[in-house]
């Protein structure tokens, strides 16, 4: 019998795998100062929920990378349904290798993603393909406030030990060679609405199941939520809106 895949399971049919919107995705790229570009690359696209943003906005082929492809199977999927499959192209791979693969990228956008490889390094790697004044729209989880509640410090020592705040964000992003265009802070609401409220009963219904890597996974995924609820908006997520400087 094949072993079910916790991923698989618990995110199944979802569009929305991380917090976001697609109408903050859209107010943060029209917010760019240029419309027309001529790469675009979606780094870590997941199911491709923002990758459907840029290519019905930009009206110009959306390169959409992961790792996993059952996500771009799914966004395969999607594209073709909404009648954008000529602009959505899926690259099974590293986001590590995207400045050999692409060595000339005019917007590099990545919700939610960067910090698999290091939101630093993901900066400095991704710097090497993006053009002189071209863009780099990276989203990265960060501490908002110096006031953190406990158990929310205690969960993300080993949840996500790299935690920076902004202005420590900043700074990786000027060191990596960007100038800071803007940032804007997701809304709580962005992490609830089709992610969270979808996740918990999903979650909560698979921490019996008989696998243990998917009971484990649902667990923790119970415990990301809790912490999220007792947060006080301690943390969040950031869009970092980069350009690359000459």
């Amino acid at each position: 019998m094949k072993t079910p895949n916790p991923v698989d399971l618990l995110f199944a049919d979802m569009d929305k795998l991380s917090p976001g919107e697609d109408s903050l995705s859209l107010y943060v790229l029209r917010s760019l100062p240029q419309h027309r570009f001529g790469v675009v690359v979606d780094a870590g696209c997941g199911a491709g929920r923002q990758t459907m943003v840029l290519a019905t906005e930009l009206r110009t082929p959306i390169h959409a990378i992961d790792s996993y492809e059952p996500f771009l199977n799914r966004l395969e999927r999607r594209a073709k349904e909404k009648g954008v499959a000529h602009l959505v192209r899926i690259h099974c791979m590293n986001m590590q290798d995207i400045p050999s693969v692409f060595p000339t990228v005019d917007l590099l956008w990545s919700e939610s993603a960067a910090y698999n490889i290091g939101f630093a390094n993901a900066l400095s790697s991704w710097a090497k393909a993006i053009k002189p004044n071209g863009f780099a729209v990276v989203t990265e989880l960060c501490w908002l406030r110096e006031q953190i509640p406990n158990a929310v410090t205690e969960f993300f020592r080993s949840g996500y030990p790299d935690m920076q705040s902004v202005p420590q964000n900043i700074a990786i992003a000027e060191e990596a060679g960007y100038k800071i265009f803007n940032t804007y802070t997701l809304p709580r609401e962005a992490w609830v609405n089709d992610y969270y409220d979808v996740l918990e009963p999903r979650a909560k219904s698979l921490v019996n199941h008989s696998d243990v890597a998917v009971r484990d996974f649902a667990v923790d995924t119970l415990k990301e939520i809790e912490a999220f609820k007792i947060s006080e908006d301690s943390y969040g997520y950031v869009f970092f809106v980069l350009q690359r400087s000459n």
